[in-house]
């Protein structure tokens, strides 16, 4: 078990839904980034996504996309990510997952990669742009490492691809609530959730869902069906903004809603 699974399952025997927060490496600078991880722990968060900077984030929506932007200007490589990942193991077990784009991941060496970041510290990686079909070979390489590779269902998702999805899914798997990008805006959660209830159907693999969450009411909304939810621009806009106590608070404000929700 990777540090994910006992985290979820500290999360079910607790009867608690778990908060997934995204940072961007690098933002709002190395140093900044380390106090929010600090900060957003502290604040109640389970597990964090670390953004794993790119040119082409076709995910990413505005925030996001800025966030890189400003990592790679401030000169945050994949190799830095892996050098940050291992200063925050030095005073946090908090399941970390990479969010990236498969480019850096080949431009490294995906067996290099894999294996990097495992020794790093990372759980596992979320890659938005390697869809299932293609995805055999690099799961091979993770679970040689005993390394998560995190995939995706969405709203439409077909049942055919779905039940393949959740046969080979492990950690947990990402439900996307929106055919879109990330961001905050407003997003009819029971649409997903009718999505999740199917994997449900398939697997026992917990379900995280993500994409518009920008309040304590979405994210009760969005973790009616799921296990887990997932937060990355309504936080990523404040670091960007220097406002890592605001956004520390808006992640404590996200936990006491779901503790007192479900």
């Amino acid at each position: 078990m990777t540090r994910i699974e006992k985290k979820f399952a500290a999360l079910k025997d607790a009867k608690k839904k778990g908060l997934v927060i995204y940072l961007m490496a690098g933002v709002p600078d190395v140093k900044g980034t380390i106090e929010a991880v600090k900060a957003v722990e502290r604040a109640g968060a389970d597990f964090i996504e670390i953004g794993l900077p790119f040119s082409d984030p076709l995910a990413d929506g505005p925030v996001i996309q800025a966030a890189g932007i400003r990592a790679l200007k401030g000169g945050m490589t994949l190799a830095g990510v892996l050098e940050l990942v291992k200063e925050l193991r030095k005073f946090t077990e908090i399941p970390l997952i990479g969010m990236g784009y498969i480019n850096n991941v080949l431009h490294y060496g995906a067996e290099q990669f894999v294996a990097d970041a495992k020794a790093a510290g990372l759980d596992g990686a979320i890659l938005p742009d390697v869809p299932h079909e293609e995805s055999a070979a690099l799961r091979a390489i993770c679970a040689k490492q005993d390394f998560r590779l995190i995939e995706f269902v969405t709203p439409g998702t077909t049942p055919e691809r779905l039940a393949q999805t959740c046969e080979s899914a492990n950690g947990f798997i990402y439900a996307v609530s929106v055919n879109g990008v990330t961001g905050e805006k407003k997003i009819d959660y029971s649409i997903i959730g009718k999505v999740a209830r199917k994997v449900r159907e398939e697997t026992d693999v917990p379900i995280a869902v993500g994409f518009g969450i920008g309040s304590a009411e979405a994210a009760v909304d969005a973790a009616v069906d799921a296990d887990a939810v997932i937060v990355g621009s309504a936080v990523v806009r404040r670091l960007m903004d220097g406002k890592t106590k605001e956004a520390e608070d808006f992640v404590a404000s996200l936990r006491r809603a779901l503790d007192a929700a479900y």
